[in-house]
């Protein structure tokens, strides 16, 4: 696709940058390549459409035009709403590829005493699913090795079952991570390419890993424990006998992954400056508890930890898993799951049948299908598989929607220097929301910079006095997992999450200005920039959610377990109803959505794996 006119037009490039103007749309091809075809569609539409529109107004494509003239043409086609839409959604792609080829080089930090040295990564036996059989048997197949599906793996192999694990997606090293820029590999690390959107009023982003590992390679590390009081509703409201002794999991989980409080000297000036805010207003708030020992703030948690810090499942539960004699097949999507219909007592569970990437297919016998496919993937596959009938198979969706803000502050922060997500502000914990301090990688934030043209690249050669925060809340389950091949995900923001949503854009912007900010960028289009909390709430108080741009993270309870056979899908215990022989062993299986749910889907894993296993 060739996009240099709309790259011209976005980010004012003119014949002095024209190494730049050269690179990015390469680099934005290479971005798009990696997303659905959907996705791609949309966004050369989308390009399309804005050169027909310059063409129209002045008889000239984009790239034939000179900067003032793009500028003018820009500004004219911003006028209208729909159309200001349509360039804040062209924009998310460019700035992606924008990030690695313009954005403002790192102030110099320490220089380590002598070069990195990468310890090797802890063995796994992951042959390709290429190299696999065409028929084999096991034990026990597990679909999915992100949080529950390793832990689950773990657990059985431990107990002597022959195990095998089933990844849709590669497997990838730490020196992998370290030998590339973090764009390059963001799109082989997410489905989707990080495209995964829900539609509903508003959309919402809602980026999943696909790797040996699942999302936890992908991740910002934070590690919280499941409340006390979710643990006891989901023990007394729904009767979910997984909430019994979950204490003792989480505790499992927490000394697997080596959680621990961030320490002061690694978070970055991102972090710091939310502890200044939070302090200057009395408010509650610290460094998180993360899985990343030794952290050395790469900022990099989302795209692959390169130095090996953050204890993700490959490198801290997987290999255990191995080292018990479980396998791992890369590669290999499940199509269906086996069931014998036959079976004295009913139907029960016979194995799985994989499509390699060649799209040949593999077969593997076994009377123990463990489903840890993900929550949004699960509901898809049990339809496939012929045991998606229950109604609740695929609803009660919950996730925590998510908005971010940034502030402008006189001197330099670079907030991309220091951990991802390295501090938590709880003060408005108790109304549901959640504020997080969170830098990424130069383009990879959900926050999209503001303007087009010369005022959008002011904003991008200004990046580096900015601080970034996020806040996440507590939703009620307001979406549903549909289709049978292709995961469709309808997600509509309840009326009170989103009046939460604006407490948390208005919380945030006071967090800032209290640490010293010049001025917030609230990410409302039609209030881009504020210089105080006036104007903040006068801002808010004309704009809705759908004002916001919004993503989405921690989606769970698409195939919930409770007592009631008539609401949930699986029973008590993780156990799909309707068949013998099949667990369900992910974020799906949760009842509601926990904060930075990992704790809780590894705690979850193993009471359903321990349950089925017996004393």
């Amino acid at each position: 696709m060739t996009a240099s006119g709309l790259v011209a037009a976005l980010l004012a490039t003119d014949e002095r940058d024209t190494a730049w103007a050269e690179r990015v749309p390469h680099r934005l091809d290479s971005v798009l390549a990696t997303m659905p075809a959907p996705a791609r569609a949309g966004v050369r539409a989308g390009v399309a459409a804005v050169e027909a529109y310059a063409l129209a107004r002045t008889g000239r494509r984009l790239g034939a035009l000179g900067p003032d003239d793009r500028e003018e043409v820009m500004r004219a086609l911003a006028a209208g709403p729909a159309a200001a839409a349509l360039l804040d959604l062209l924009k998310v792609p460019v700035l992606l590829a924008a990030g690695t080829e313009r954005m403002p080089a790192p102030s110099a930090p320490p220089a380590p005493p002598a070069p990195l040295a990468l310890a090797d990564d802890p063995p796994l036996d992951c042959p390709p699913a290429t190299e696999w059989p065409t028929r084999t048997t096991a034990d026990a197949v597990v679909i999915g090795s992100g949080a529950g599906g390793a832990v689950a793996a773990r657990t059985l192999a431990r107990a002597g079952l022959r195990t095998i694990v089933l990844e849709e997606g590669e497997h990838h090293t730490t020196a992998s991570f370290a030998g590339r820029a973090p764009l390059e590999r963001f799109g082989a690390l997410y489905r989707d390419g990080g495209a995964t959107a829900a539609l509903g009023r508003p959309p919402l982003l809602l980026p999943t890993g696909r790797a040996v590992g699942g999302t936890t390679v992908v991740n910002s590390g934070t590690c919280y424990r499941t409340p006390d009081h979710v643990v006891q509703r989901w023990r007394e409201r729904y009767e979910c006998s997984l909430a019994e002794g979950f204490t003792e999991h989480l505790d499992e989980a927490e000394r697997t992954l080596r959680v621990a409080t961030q320490p002061l000297g690694v978070l970055g000036n991102n972090g710091l400056l939310a502890l200044a805010g939070a302090r200057e207003l009395g408010w509650k708030a610290g460094p998180l508890r993360r899985n990343a020992p030794g952290c050395r703030g790469s900022c990099q948690c989302v795209v692959g930890c390169p130095t090996g810090a953050k204890q993700s499942v490959q490198l801290s539960v997987l290999p255990d898993a191995c080292a018990a004699g479980a396998r791992i097949v890369s590669g290999a999507r499940v199509r269906r799951i086996l069931v014998d219909r036959d079976r004295p007592g009913g139907p029960a569970a016979a194995g799985v049948v994989v499509r390699r990437s060649d799209g040949s297919e593999l077969e593997i016998l076994s009377p123990l299908v463990v489903v840890a496919a993900g929550t949004l993937q699960s509901p898809p596959l049990l339809r496939r598989s012929g045991l998606g009938s229950h109604p609740g198979v695929g609803g009660n969706l919950s996730v925590h929607p998510a908005t971010s803000v940034a502030g402008r502050f006189p001197h330099q922060v670079t907030a991309w220097e220091g951990v991802l997500q390295s501090v938590g502000v709880e003060e408005l914990h108790h109304d549901g929301v959640l504020i997080e301090a969170t830098a990424t990688p130069p383009g990879m934030s959900s926050f999209v910079l503001p303007g087009l043209g010369r005022e959008l690249r002011g904003e991008l050669e200004d990046a580096g006095r900015l601080a970034t925060l996020g806040a996440m809340i507590a939703d009620r389950p307001s979406g549903r997992i549909l289709g049978r091949d292709r995961t469709l995900i309808r997600y509509d923001v309840h009326p009170r999450d989103a009046g939460r949503l604006m407490t948390a854009v208005r919380a945030m912007g006071r967090l800032l200005f209290a640490a010293g900010a010049e001025e917030v960028l609230t990410g409302i289009a039609a209030t881009p920039r504020v210089r105080d909390l006036a104007a903040l709430d006068k801002a808010l108080a004309g704009e809705s959610v759908r004002g916001l741009h919004l993503s989405a993270f921690h989606p769970t309870g698409t195939v919930a377990a409770g007592a009631d056979p008539t609401r949930f899908p699986a029973d008590g215990a993780g156990r799909l109803r309707g068949v013998r022989g099949v667990l369900i062993a992910d974020g799906s299986v949760l009842p509601s959505c926990p904060q930075n749910p990992q704790l809780s889907i590894m705690a979850a894993a193993h009471a359903v794996t321990g349950r089925w296993l017996g004393p």
